[in-house]
């Protein structure tokens, strides 16, 4: 167990973060698999640039690596283009 104010102070941090991290990650995951669940093209047209802007933003705070990001938003793309 930490000792010093300034290490249990940082547990502290590091809980909360990882906990909107969580939230966040959960978050895009659900967003992805309704677009992909999508079967109208305008209605997803519409909700991809939210979708990509969350990919954007997990890719941003290193939450998920920027080449997985990447190829999220390519295969999103593809799959958007081709309903």
């Amino acid at each position: 167990m930490a000792n010093h104010k300034s290490a249990k102070k940082r547990i502290r941090q590091i809980e909360k973060r990882r906990l909107l991290n969580r939230y966040y990650k959960k978050r895009a995951r659900t967003a992805i698999k309704n677009l992909r669940a999508l079967e109208d093209k305008v209605e997803a047209e519409k909700f991809l640039p939210k979708v990509i802007s969350m990919v954007d933003k997990l890719a941003k705070k290193n939450s998920i690596h920027r080449n997985k990001a990447s190829n999220l938003k390519s295969s999103l793309m593809k799959h958007v283009s081709a309903l």
